[in-house]
């Protein structure tokens, strides 16, 4: 991992590390902010927990699991996807700017929306980083085109040794009708 990636990583992950310890300890509080948004997840998919409080302890605790394996450098990418996908929701309930009436509050909320949708970006670069090493659909298609490219030159041996062979053979024929009688 270079010094890079040493650094960044934790940075990156200090904020959901924190968010997701205060949300854990005040859920309570938050959830009343994060019921709308759970009732239009919810009305989506059926299967998820309907209890606003309960949601925002998932999400939580996602954000403090993700984050932390962020930090460490294990399995980064799936961490970063992880908490890409707890910061919709999070700065929808919580940074609905639009919906604030009072102009220094809607300029705070602003400001935390656009802070999120950054580490939205932050974490879909992250989320994307191979270590410098190509993506696995790269390596697919290369593995797919070397099979390809091996089957053709195995193929093209396979003709050259085919094409000796009947050369020999050839050659075999001319020598045993020169030492035939004729007759």
């Amino acid at each position: 991992m270079t010094v890079l990636r040493k650094c960044a990583r934790p940075l990156l992950a200090s904020t959901f590390i924190t968010g997701g310890y205060s949300a854990l300890r005040n859920s309570e509080a938050l959830a009343p902010a994060a019921e709308p948004v759970v009732r239009r997840i919810t009305e989506q998919v059926p299967s998820l927990e309907k209890d606003p409080e309960q949601f925002v302890r998932i999400n939580a605790g996602v954000q403090i699991g993700a984050g932390v394996l962020l930090a460490l450098g294990r399995f980064p990418r799936l961490a970063s996807l992880a908490l890409a996908a707890t910061l919709v929701p999070t700065t929808l309930a919580a940074h609905a700017y639009w919906t604030v009436d009072d102009p220094d509050e809607r300029s705070q909320q602003k400001i935390h929306f656009y802070k999120n949708l950054s580490l939205l970006g932050g974490l879909a670069i992250a989320a994307a980083d191979t270590h410098g090493k190509p993506s696995l659909a790269y390596r697919s298609q290369q593995a797919a085109g070397r099979g390809r490219r091996g089957a053709r030159r195995a193929g093209r041996k396979a003709q050259a040794a085919a094409a000796r062979s009947v050369g020999d053979l050839g050659s075999a024929a001319h020598t045993v009708r020169k030492h035939l009688p004729v007759g």
